[in-house]
């Protein structure tokens, strides 16, 4: 039977790992509703803003205040360089940065700590703003159906959870004070080696530095803690809090792999320079205030100085944490480096994975537009070489629209913003037609084959026929290409009267050599052959305009694209008639039959 005491015990243990679940709960409800917030933003910045080390420091530290978690900010750049998106050099600067965003949580949970009868004093305790901050964050996710309001909500009502988790935390290590073994446990932490491994340990299993500092915080509000066992529990914190980017980066490439040495080097080499510093000064001068209670604000202060001070001390030497993480994880003789075709670590910051599939379908629209210039090149001289690239490209747009429209439909079951929601759905569609276009360039190269096979040729009237469509082909291939990459919309609109265009072709051409073959111009056989060509034709004009169509529509957030589209080719508009008519005239057929 458990006595009293120890039934006491047994129940603050599980309210003191209690507090702890409600500070990483209303962590993450309070990230996720920040990252909703930016929509995207902060991912598009990462990747453009790291030009220079100190804008990608400056980065770094922002995106890790706004999303309350170096290390989240740490494997986003691990699933960054994996994908290829950023290279090495870039993310160290950024972890640099990251580790001073970190410190801001502490600054928030320093309020712990502050006894004081005045009502404003009183105000600033969790205990007294938290339940205000949780009705208001409450209120707005309820009484509104506007996405903004709701994220805000969001991330008010986090706040709320993650300031009474750490309420909890505090009382439920309060009666600890005056435990004798509870005593003994903390002097033994004065040892500054077994401070900075106890840090590093409990970091590493609960993954959250906040809350590891939280914690320490709570025991200094209540409990009563030492500058001198303080001190190298926070540095070892700052070890422990790599062990996130370490396992993430489990099955990732090299390069990714370096990211989390770089990340463990920086953090350690840190500690190291720390410990010699102040514990070598500390024997030849004795400082006296380390015997000292520390407050939950001194944790944050020693908290702070430690990062900024780290960071200053080694930014200027980034080229060497980068040399040491490539001597740390080296590259094999006889390895050739695997291309990571979608990181799925991204999937927990969509904005990012939106991002990489951004520049994966770009990719992809670039192997279609090539795999169909290959197709029509064959019609001039069959080349089994071109054939090949052709067949290859075919068989990789296939890949790719496996693995990144799997990757899609796993993003569209994320919490999403309604932008980044509609832009997953875009390109769902948009890789089946880029897919498509692959697959009618194959058609055409069985035409071709058959063609050269037989030795089938068509007359001069009809290979003068074949060139003009050809040549419309290609350019509406070749805009599809470029506004869909660089996401020009002025170009978007071009797409749909050159398609017109090419359909008008290809209707006249069917008709003229029919023409030929009922006066015998044209040989019977290549009447098929004819007709399954212009199929594919059209059809590939077809695709073009759908991928027109869905940069349209993005950018309008607009699911009415069948009915934009044929406002868009009223004759009543002018700037879709003026483009038909200048198409139209590029693109005329000889008057002969």
């Amino acid at each position: 039977m458990f006595r009293g005491d120890e039934f006491i015990g047994i129940l603050e243990f599980t309210r003191l790992f209690g507090g702890m679940a409600l500070f990483l709960y209303g962590m993450i409800v309070m990230s996720v509703g920040l990252e909703k917030m930016a929509g995207g933003k902060l991912e598009r910045i990462l990747k453009r803003a790291t030009s220079s080390r100190l804008k990608g420091m400056a980065l770094g530290a922002g995106i890790t205040c706004v999303i309350q978690s170096s290390s989240a900010t740490t494997v986003m750049l691990v699933g960054l360089v994996n994908s290829g998106i950023m290279q090495l050099h870039q993310s160290v600067s950024v972890i640099m940065g990251a580790n001073i965003g970190t410190t801001i949580t502490a600054w928030l949970l320093s309020s712990i700590g502050i006894q004081s009868n005045n009502i404003f004093i009183r105000l600033l305790k969790p205990e007294s703003f938290a339940p205000i901050i949780a009705a208001v964050g409450i209120i707005m996710i309820m009484s509104s159906k506007a996405e903004k309001r709701k994220n805000t909500g969001n991330i008010f009502l986090g706040f709320a959870v993650l300031m009474f988790g750490m309420t909890v935390m505090s009382d439920s290590v309060a009666g600890l004070k005056d435990d004798p073994g509870f005593t003994r446990i903390l002097t033994a932490f004065s040892n500054p080696l077994l401070g900075v491994l106890a840090g590093a340990v409990f970091t590493g299993i609960i993954q959250s530095s906040s809350a590891s500092v939280g914690l320490l915080q709570s025991f200094a509000a209540t409990v009563g803690i030492q500058y001198g066992v303080a001190i190298p529990i926070v540095m070892g914190q700052n070890i422990g809090t790599c062990i996130t980017a370490a396992i993430s980066s489990i099955g990732a490439n090299k390069n990714a792999k370096r990211v989390a040495a770089v990340h463990i080097c920086f953090n350690t080499i840190g500690t190291i320079c720390y410990m010699i510093i102040i514990y070598g000064l500390n024997a030849m001068f004795r400082f006296d205030f380390l015997d000292d209670q520390i407050s939950p604000l001194g944790i944050a202060i020693i908290h702070s100085l430690f990062n900024v001070t780290v960071t200053a001390a080694l930014f200027p030497f980034a080229n060497v944490l980068e040399k040491l993480a490539l001597l740390m994880v080296r590259e094999k003789v006889s390895e050739t480096q695997a291309y990571a075709f979608l990181d799925e670590r991204l999937l927990n910051t969509p904005g990012f994975a939106i991002v990489q599939c951004h520049d994966l379908a770009g990719k992809m629209c670039g192997i279609a537009h090539d795999a169909v210039l290959y197709s029509l090149s064959l019609f001039e001289r069959f080349d089994e070489k071109v054939a090949k690239k052709l067949r290859d490209n075919e068989q990789m747009l296939d890949s790719y629209e496996d693995k990144l429209g799997t990757y899609l439909v796993k993003l569209s079951s994320r919490e999403l913003s309604d932008a980044d929601s509609w832009e997953v759905s875009r390109m769902l569609h948009a890789i089946g037609d880029l897919e498509r276009l692959g697959d009618h360039g194959l058609n055409l190269l069985e035409s071709a084959q058959e063609l050269n096979d037989r030795g089938i040729e068509f007359s001069p009237p009809a290979l003068e026929d074949l060139k003009v469509v050809k040549s419309a082909l290609r350019e509406v291939v070749d805009m599809t290409q470029r506004a869909f990459i660089d996401r020009d919309l002025k170009l978007a609109r071009q797409i749909e009267p050159m398609e017109q265009v090419v359909d008008e072709l290809v209707h006249s051409v069917r008709s003229r050599h029919i023409k030929r073959l009922q006066n015998g111009d044209c040989a019977i056989e290549t009447g098929f052959v004819w007709s399954d060509i212009m199929v594919n034709f059209e059809r590939i004009s077809d695709h073009c305009s759908n991928l027109a169509l869905s940069l349209i529509q993005s950018d309008q957030q607009s699911m009415t694209g069948h009915l934009y589209m044929s406002e868009f080719k009223s004759a009543d508009n002018s700037e879709f008639m003026a483009s038909f008519e200048v198409f139209r005239k590029k693109y005329r057929l000889k008057k002969f039959v």
